[in-house]
């Protein structure tokens, strides 16, 4: 989750403006499809589920912070 905010804090400093609330709110819940994505890819047949976890235990947080 901290390359999450990471990311978020790195384009909000390129565009030059922080994030409303709202925005705020809507990437936080965006933040949750690719971290799914990447969970569910490396859940496929053959592959160890290394990533499922990590969401389980992110996607309260993530949520909480998109004010879901």
């Amino acid at each position: 989750m901290r390359y999450a905010a990471a990311l978020l804090t790195s384009y909000q400093d390129l565009r030059g403006r922080r994030f409303t609330e709202e925005e705020r709110e809507i990437a936080w819940a965006a933040s949750l499809w690719p971290a799914l994505h990447n969970a569910r890819w490396k859940a496929l047949p053959g592959d160890r589920p290394v990533y499922g976890g990590a969401v389980r235990e992110q996607a309260a947080e993530r949520l909480h912070r998109a004010g879901a």
